[in-house]
């Protein structure tokens, strides 16, 4: 196996980390407060080609394989998690709307998803559905060439910042389940529609909150693919957005780590330097290997992905051991800091609620194990 990279992601992550240390890095805590994104900071990751860097050049991307795309995703999360979440979400929604759109919505807004200037959310979850995510009842009615959609989406990130929203959306009867479920592109600008916003422990600069449809006219150019079928397109794009979600989580870990391997180097106690004790030192080394191997699984799951191999079990590994594990280390880091880790001057505290979030949205880890578990022994009920 070859674990080398080729002299062109060299460039490419060396140009993503020094975006994230110089522009992402120094603001962190700042964009919290904020509680939303910049959108100068967002054209310019487009500018540079962080925004769904997969995306074929004929829309807009640079055509670059899944596995550099996750490698970019997680030099940007090491500067800031949240900001890292908009390459996360596009290359999730672009996934599902390049390969089943129609040519006017690949030609418009996928070029505009990849330079920044429009941002996308994804609404997929309902107040009953959060886990069991194909029990769906938001309506969308046909009325000759228009949907008019009904209904509530609940704990969609970025709900009140995005500007247009992968809505799926029932066609068909509850009683179908996961078939008769639809997905279109819709213009949170259109009339019917009002957002609200949660107020969250963390994740502050991504929000989350609820979008309400009332009588909201659509046309039908603005589906995405059969009619019916839309849950299954969005499954599919889920298994891409695990894995750089598992690369997003280690990053904020790895980050951790780093520092907290010099403030033990540094840090006087009793005449001796913290790493001289091994009840600090072995915690941070398992820490080590526990987080080499979570990574690795990320990215063989890209690796297999970009082979158009099935990696939905490698997908669901990363999405519920990541996300656990960054949280574990953050807070063994924290511990580790004292007093002043637990304060607001260092950045622990801020990333341990960030990163908590991340065991819940895109499937907890109760969900993930049922997928792993399907994989070797099916469905049994």
């Amino acid at each position: 196996m070859h674990f080398g990279l080729t002299d062109l992601q060299e460039s490419l992550i060396d140009s993503a980390r020094k975006f994230s240390q110089n522009k992402l890095t120094p603001h962190y805590k700042a964009r919290e407060k904020k509680g939303f994104f910049d959108r100068d900071l967002v054209r310019e990751m487009g500018q540079l080609g962080f925004l769904a860097p997969e995306v074929s050049e004929a829309y807009g991307g640079s055509g670059l394989d899944v596995l550099t795309s996750g490698l970019i995703t997680e030099v940007i999360a090491e500067g800031d998690m949240n900001v890292a979440y908009v390459p996360i979400n596009h290359s999730l929604i672009s996934s599902c709307i390049v390969r089943h759109a129609e040519p006017h919505i690949l030609n418009d807004l996928i070029p505009r998803m990849c330079s920044g200037e429009t941002l996308a959310c994804i609404g997929l979850t309902e107040p009953r559905g959060g886990s069991d995510a194909a029990n769906l009842v938001l309506s969308a009615r046909r009325e000759g060439d228009r949907y008019i959609l009904n209904g509530e989406k609940t704990s969609i990130s970025m709900a009140d910042q995005a500007d247009i929203c992968l809505v799926f959306a029932r066609t068909g009867t509850v009683a179908e389940k996961a078939h008769g479920i639809s997905a279109f592109v819709v213009d949170l600008n259109t009339q019917g529609i009002t957002r609200g916003r949660f107020d969250d422990l963390g994740e502050k600069a991504v929000g989350r909150g609820s979008i309400f449809f009332d009588e909201v006219e659509i046309d039908a150019g603005n589906r995405v693919g059969d009619e019916g079928k839309g849950f299954v397109q969005v499954m599919q794009g889920f298994d891409f957005s695990r894995a750089l979600i598992g690369l997003q989580c280690i990053a904020v870990a790895r980050k951790c780590l780093d520092e907290t391997w010099d403030y033990i180097q540094q840090r006087q106690t009793f005449g001796k330097p913290l790493a001289a004790n091994q009840g600090i030192t072995f915690p941070l080394a398992e820490a080590e290997t526990q987080l080499e191997g979570a990574r690795l699984v990320c990215l063989k799951a890209l690796w297999l992905k970009s082979r158009e191999l099935d990696h939905t079990r490698e997908a669901a590994m990363a999405k519920w051991w990541a996300p656990k594990l960054a949280f574990e280390i953050v807070q063994q880091c924290l511990l580790v800091h004292g007093h002043g880790g637990y304060s607001e001057e260092l950045p622990f505290e801020q990333r341990l609620r960030d990163v908590l979030g991340m065991q819940i949205g895109d499937g907890t880890a109760h969900i993930m194990k049922m997928v792993i578990a399907r994989s070797h022994v099916g469905r049994l009920t």
